[in-house]
């Protein structure tokens, strides 16, 4: 006999009826996801849809089965190193993140816990999804991150811990069992074990502290409101959704992300869970079928972006569902901390329909029902118990409810268990499409009880006049349980934008062209503060803090030694200023502050001669930054780029992006003393300076196609070390060149695939991180020698002229030649020679360089900063990866500011900025910004090709958190991911074996006594 529900069926118990969603409901308007089989949310729906079992064998690099599986494990005592399963749902090759996307040094990767760094991968993925930076809002301090994550121990934890503890337990049971060995053998052997576990990453150990799982997320994208995380076991991305939507609603926040991590599959997790007997013995996992006898352990991550969805409305937002209500209730006191309990279920779902206002019971109230459906005996019998005393037995002119489970077809993912039920279930109302459940051929006989009916394949979802509406569940270990209840979004699909929309799009839809996602909104009030010391600085900043909004934000008209620019003047910024100004040290950029007590030009600078210089990058690992928002601020016609991701493509867009920088810095009157590049750069800079007439350019271009550049197979690879360490590794290897010396701590590597890997081999013994480049091409090494003529003739037939400023090359280390025979040698030597980038940055401070202006997106700024560590300096960009806006732009003009110039702010006014008073740009001479503005002033050439002139530069390195200047840009797509090690094998000695005494071959027996 089926239980009453805990309220009479549509009766005013189960609170107040709303018609639809309330303007303070969550409306989802982004989401992401990282699944066994599914490394986007696009893939995820498919896989859904079509039903695709995502359950493989234990791959051996998690933990080994030849060591822990026992197949007949099931069949006695439980025993803590024997595991009776070996299937769940696994990511693996999927487990993949750039780091230079996010600022992160790449050494830092392989010690940091996966999780942190897949949750920032897959937060970025949901912002992305939802349009881009440019859908947040512009005060981050109301953007807040929730993330649930377990307690249990993570991979790289796990690998700390053999090193802290297991080498000294090893070393101790040598001591017990054999010290005949030797203190010297007994500590040999430990520092063995130790040394195959990798090199010590004390940098990494940021990436270890649990609660920095969303604190990594806030620091690397600038989210200033709440940011933690929490664990209530399978329940917490459900209750992360529920503090996010009670933030929401109580309007301290105005966009929330939540959803949950889970990547652990090592050894003692599955021991946890196999002393439990909670796994399946048959290894399938069949929720709601009879023949269910346990679960499988998976992993994944995902989150949701909400907004309320009155602000959704407002901004034409796409949003595939809306959260009517969540509920969160525990079990209390039952027989063991194992066994559910039907009431605290209940009561979870029945606050989540009181809130939405619903009756659970009532006809055509739910469509769909996204069950927790562990496929455990006990588990799946409450549950059943649970849906029929709120949703009512069948029959009664109730329609059936579509049940589904997507543990059926990726296992149990633990915390994140909820969020990935949920975004099934957004997905599925915003597709109209009810996905199938797997593995149900045979009814749990307590189905019948209940208005349940499997959805074992995919069919349309129509409730006729009715909204779509879903509920969702996630019942957690121990006795935590939450639901949710999910409805379409007003006006039917896609909400707000409805067909067409604005914010219309379909998760499976082509990805956000890359100038969307993520660029920055600059802030509308800036501070502009001169004194003659820096403790007047700090009165001025005191005093404009107490005047507040009334606070003149206006550049003065005089000015002083002492100057601080601080855009977005928050009362936190404020504070970090006046720490600045305490130590009367130079601060240029970080926390988005510039300050200096002695500026290098003007009036008051300390050298007279000091030197501006802009640096061209050459290819980088993404595609050229859209620069259409400074075209349009500036009035320029919007470049023409191909938008192609080849070799020839990137280049030719890369090449038309710096020239329309340039225009536009010359807009702003900022002049440099000379230009120099960085591969591909050093042409940029020619031609900006110049040396070859524009429509000789632009023709040149035209002439070529991108199938019109034959390269050789020979691969990239950036190191984490110097130039000479790398050639050092390269004894014995002949076709292994170093191609890029760019700063102390980065070089490039290139050559022949095998070789390269031999040689990155060696340099991984020496603890140097490597990663592969995405090009092909042996440009910078004497490997293209071959290939030359494909170009030299073409460079041969142009025209030259003089440059209108001096151009220094990264290949000899000096300015160009003036003799036309020389300078078309150079550049060919410049495709067969290193690039020299570290020797160039040294030279040119030498010769009195102190501003380095990086006329584009990419590195130099920080192999600038590499090289110049400790010397007094600036290195500023002129533009963000994937960043449309002009925030960076605005950012290079406080910069120069504060260093004693003037833009023109009046041009950089066109959109909500500060417009002060006319301004004097800078020129060390009256020829060299007219010669600048004659050279620069070149239009970019329609889309055209060019001959790719070197590789990829490569990222930054930076140290492992750096601080944010400014809102982060992130672009969808940065330099080659690099593979997460999710595994945690045991430990193989292997060659570090020491060779002598006990490990050495056995010698003749002693001498008879």
């Amino acid at each position: 006999m089926t239980e009453a529900p805990p309220w009479p069926v549509g009766s005013s118990a189960a609170g107040p009826r709303h018609s639809g969603p309330r303007p303070t409901d969550a409306a989802i308007v982004g989401m992401g996801a990282l699944f066994p089989g599914a490394g986007d949310l696009a893939a995820y729906w498919r896989n859904l849809v079509a039903g695709t079992d995502c359950i493989t064998d234990v791959p051996p690099g998690r933990w080994d089965p030849e060591v822990y599986y026992d197949p007949h494990g099931a069949e006695s005592p439980a025993r803590s190193d024997r595991f009776y399963c070996r299937r769940g749902g696994f990511l693996d090759e999927l487990a993949v993140f750039d780091p230079t996307r996010f600022g992160i040094m790449p050494a830092a990767v392989p010690g940091a816990e996966p999780d942190q760094l897949l949750a920032l991968r897959v937060i970025a993925d949901a912002i992305a999804d939802a349009g881009g930076q440019e859908r947040l809002p512009a005060d981050r301090s109301r953007i807040s991150v929730i993330l649930g994550r377990g307690g249990y121990m993570g991979v790289a934890t796990a690998r700390l811990d053999q090193r802290v503890r297991t080498a000294h337990q090893l070393a101790a049971t040598l001591r017990e069992l054999a010290p005949e060995l030797g203190e010297e053998k007994i500590a040999a052997v430990r520092e063995a074990f130790r040394a195959s576990l990798g090199p010590e990453a004390p940098e990494a150990s940021i990436g270890l502290v649990p609660s920095f799982t969303a604190a990594r997320t806030a620091n690397r994208l600038d989210f200033r409101g709440p940011a933690y995380t929490l664990d209530a076991a399978c329940a917490s991305s459900l209750l992360a959704v529920a503090q996010a939507v009670d933030l929401l609603a109580a309007g301290r926040c105005d966009l929330v992300v939540a959803g949950a991590v889970h990547h652990c599959h090592i050894a003692t997790l599955w021991s946890v869970f196999t002393q439990l007997r909670a796994l399946s013995p048959t290894q399938h996992i069949r929720p709601f079928d009879r023949r269910a006898d346990g679960t499988l352990l998976s992993e994944g991550t995902g989150v949701v972006l909400l907004k309320r969805l009155t602000d959704a409305e407002r901004d034409g937002d796409r949003v595939y569902a809306v959260i009517r209500g969540v509920g969160v209730a525990g079990d209390g006191r039952t027989a063991s901390l194992m066994s559910p309990e039907v009431e605290g279920q209940v009561q979870a779902l029945a606050q989540a329909w009181h809130g939405a206002g619903l009756d659970p019971a009532a006809p055509g109230a739910l469509g769909l029902l996204e069950a927790h459906g562990t496929g455990t005996p006990v588990g799946d019998r409450t549950e059943l118990a649970t849906l029929a005393r709120v949703f009512g037995p069948p029959g009664a002119g109730r329609a059936p409810v579509g049940l589904g489970s997507v543990k059926s077809m990726l296992g149990h993912t633990m915390q994140a268990a909820g969020i990935a039920g949920l975004i099934k279930a957004a997905l599925a109302v915003h597709h109209r499409t009810l996905p199938p459940t797997l593995h149900l051929d045979e009814p749990h006989e307590d189905l019948a009880r209940t208005r349940m009916r499997p959805v074992t394949a995919a069919e349309p979802w129509d409730a006729g006049p009715a909204p779509l509406r879903a509920g969702v569940n996630a019942f957690g270990f121990g006795g935590i349980n939450a639901h949710a209840v999910l409805e379409e979004a007003p006006g039917g699909p896609g909400g707000p934008g409805g067909p067409g929309g604005r914010g219309r799009r379909s998760s499976d839809a082509p990805p956000v062209r890359r100038s969307s996602p993520l660029w920055i909104a600059e802030p509308e009030r800036t501070y502009w503060l001169t004194a003659d010391t820096p403790g007047e600085l700090a009165e001025e900043l005191r005093k404009a803090g107490e005047r507040g909004a009334d606070a003149d934000t206006g550049v003065p008209a005089h000015h002083r030694p002492c100057r601080l620019a601080l855009p977005d003047p928050t009362p936190r910024r404020r504070a970090l200023a006046a720490k600045i100004l305490a130590r009367a040290l130079p601060w240029r950029g970080r926390g988005e502050v510039w300050f200096t007590p002695t500026p290098f030009f003007g009036p008051y600078a300390a050298d007279p001669g000091a030197r501006l210089a802009f640096l061209f990058p050459g290819l980088e690992a993404e595609l050229p930054p859209s620069v259409d928002g400074i075209a349009d601020l500036l009035a320029l016609p919007r470049p023409r780029v191909t938008g192609g991701a080849g070799l020839v493509e990137r280049a030719v867009d890369t090449l038309t992006t710096g020239r329309l920088l340039a225009r536009a810095l010359r807009e702003l009157g900022i002049a440099p003393d000379l230009l120099a590049g960085h591969s591909l750069g050093e042409w940029t800079a020619m031609v900006v300076a110049g040396m070859y007439p524009p429509q000789a350019v632009d023709a040149f271009l035209g002439s070529l196609r991108p199938t019109s550049l034959a390269v050789p197979d020979l691969v990239y690879a950036a190191l984490g070390c110097g130039a000479a360490q790398a050639a050092a590794a390269l004894t014995g290897l002949d076709r292994v060149a170093v191609s890029h010396d760019n700063c102390p701590h980065q070089s490039v590597i290139c050559g022949d695939p095998g070789q390269l890997a031999e040689a990155v081999r060696r340099l991984a013994e020496q603890g140097v991180h490597a990663q592969e480049m995405p090009f092909r091409s042996g440009f910078h090494t004497p490997m293209w020698a071959p290939y030359l003529d494909q170009v030299g003739a073409a460079f041969d037939a142009l025209p030259q002229r003089d440059p209108q400023l001096p151009v220094w090359s990264a290949t000899t280390v000096a300015t160009f030649p003036e003799d036309p025979p020389a300078v078309r040698r150079l550049v060919l030597r410049h495709l067969l020679e290193p690039v020299r980038f570290q020797e160039l940055t040294r030279r040119l401070y030498e010769t009195g360089v102190r501003a380095f202006v990086q006329v584009g997106a990419g590195s130099l700024t920080g192999f600038v900063a590499d090289t110049l560590h400790g010397q007094d300096h600036l290195a500023v960009a002129a533009a963000g990866s994937g960043d449309a806006g002009t925030a960076p732009l605005r950012r290079l003009a406080a910069a120069l500011w504060a260093e004693g110039l003037n833009p023109r702010w009046d041009r950089l006014a066109g959109r909500g900025g500060t417009a002060p008073p006319a301004a004097v740009s800078r020129a060390t001479g009256a020829s060299a910004t007219a010669a600048f503005a004659t050279a620069a002033s070149v239009e970019p050439a329609g889309p055209a090709t060019v001959p790719p002139l070197g590789p990829a530069t490569v990222p930054s390195v930076e140290p492992a958190i750096v601080p944010s200047v400014g809102p982060a840009t992130v672009p969808a797509t940065s330099g080659p991911p690099v593979r997460l090690d999710l595994g945690s094998p045991l430990v193989r000695l292997g060659d570090t074996v020491p060779k002598t005494g006990i490990f050495a071959p056995a010698g003749p027996p002693p001498p008879p006594n």
